[in-house]
């Protein structure tokens, strides 16, 4: 960190991590009121159609990601890291604006329909930028024995948007009746979400740009996204392996758990919504703590760790909760996987980013994640699905987790180990 910056640490990492927390919020509040919204800005002559056409909605912000992480990762790489932050926390401010206050089907038929998606497609497209934009910002910013600490605040800011995102839910399906809901309640959630874009960009803007960046006449010249893909192959392989894992303890092992408790195992919603409200603030508060951990002993050396453990823990965790199904069981698996979360999430940002050199590291850093949550993220459920129809077995969770986490081991064995995580960059391309 430039000692001549008097940016104090709290205001970079609320600075970094401000947008991370309101696009998980927006994503998860739009897929907890997409039944409401398909009533109201499709086509309501076919209630099934209309749904699927919502769902579909939530489909296509996942596949705008990576077309923003690319376009927004070189404009980062290019123009500094303070300028592609602020732009993105615009965009997610506008495409949130778009659907809090957009007409309904009823009102202006198709163009309520147009506005929504064009809401949605910003609301990816913006998310596809944050994270590699924000992710070099922050260890760019940090000093060199608090990395992966700074690193892992932005899985605390993902962590923190799907709580809050959880806690509006619980909020408003306890206050308003669902008629209530369509009404018009539905847009406090999103109004909330407004409330966060002025203030990230007042934040964003006081910054400086981190004097560990690249940003400069040559990085212009040399930074291109072919050049970042053939140049780093092998590198672009590990992130993609070790992104794929993280979305899929987040998509599968997180998200996924209460419904598969819920549907396969009969459990009633109110206790997996309940259990996942914990889980997910022992995960979230956990995650800096592993931070710290990390940076005393080494970010690959927990992320082995954590990774092995979930692999070996998967089995037996799923075999228990469909032999004995209940409170008890499904508490202490949701306890026992957000601690093996939060440690692998901590490194993982850091030894992302260090897999890639400063002058393309938003561009790499927006390869890997956005391809790897669009692919084997937004489509989990989809194949952990279809695994289940194939094998008819209530493993299928565990078979499509297991398979990721795996990969990302082996992924690990292609990185000469280095003494500490910040030095991976350094030791993969000699």
């Amino acid at each position: 960190m430039d000692p001549l910056d008097n940016q104090k640490p709290w205001r970079v990492i609320l600075a970094a991590t401000i947008g991370n927390a309101l696009e998980w919020y927006d994503f998860i509040v739009y897929g907890f009121l997409a039944g409401t919204i398909s009533s109201l800005f499709f086509p309501p002559n076919d209630p099934s159609m209309s749904l699927l056409l919502s769902t579909l909605s939530v489909g296509v912000a996942f596949v705008m990601r990576p077309l923003g992480g690319l376009v927004i990762g070189l404009y980062a790489d290019r123009v500094g890291r303070k300028k592609a932050l602020t732009l993105v926390i615009w965009m997610m401010f506008v495409s949130t604006a778009l659907i809090a206050v957009a007409p309904t089907y009823a009102t202006a038929g198709v163009a309520a329909t147009v506005i929504v998606a064009i809401g949605r497609l910003l609301q990816g497209f913006s998310t596809g930028g944050e994270f590699g934009s924000a992710t070099a910002f922050l260890i760019e910013y940090a000093p060199s024995n608090r990395r992966i600490f700074y690193g892992s605040w932005q899985m605390f800011a993902q962590a923190s948007g799907a709580l809050a995102s959880t806690i509006m839910g619980a909020i408003l399906f306890g206050l308003f009746s669902q008629s209530q809901i369509e009404l018009g309640a539905w847009r406090i959630a999103f109004m909330v979400g407004l409330l966060i874009g002025p203030v990230g960009y007042y934040i964003r803007r006081r910054l400086h740009e981190p004097s560990g960046s690249a940003v400069g006449a040559s990085a212009v010249e040399r930074v291109t996204l072919w050049g970042t893909i053939t140049g780093y192959p092998r590198e672009i392989v590990v992130g993609l392996a070790v992104s794929a894992a993280v979305n899929v303890m987040s998509y599968v092992i997180i998200t996924h758990l209460p419904l598969f408790v819920h549907l396969s195992l009969g459990l009633p919603q109110a206790v997996a919504f309940n259990t996942l409200l914990v889980a997910v603030t022992v995960r979230m508060m956990l995650i800096p703590v592993f931070g710290l951990l990390a940076d005393r002993i080494d970010g690959i050396t927990i992320l082995r760790v954590a990774l092995g453990t979930l692999t070996i823990s998967v089995y037996p965790a799923y075999a228990w909760l469909i032999a004995s199904p209940g409170y008890l069981s499904l508490t202490v698996v949701e306890l026992w996987f957000a601690v093996l979360i939060a440690a692998a999430y901590a490194p993982a940002p850091t030894f992302l980013a260090d897999l890639f050199p400063t002058y393309a590291r938003a561009t790499g850093l927006s390869i890997v994640y956005n391809v790897a949550a669009t692919i084997f993220g937004g489509f989990s459920l989809f194949f952990v699905t279809l695994i289940g129809e194939l094998t008819a077995s209530k493993f299928a969770p565990a078979h499509y987790a297991v398979l990721f986490f795996m990969a990302a081991l082996a992924s690990l064995q292609l990185i000469p180990r280095p003494a500490t995580t910040s030095s991976v960059a350094s030791a993969s391309a000699a």
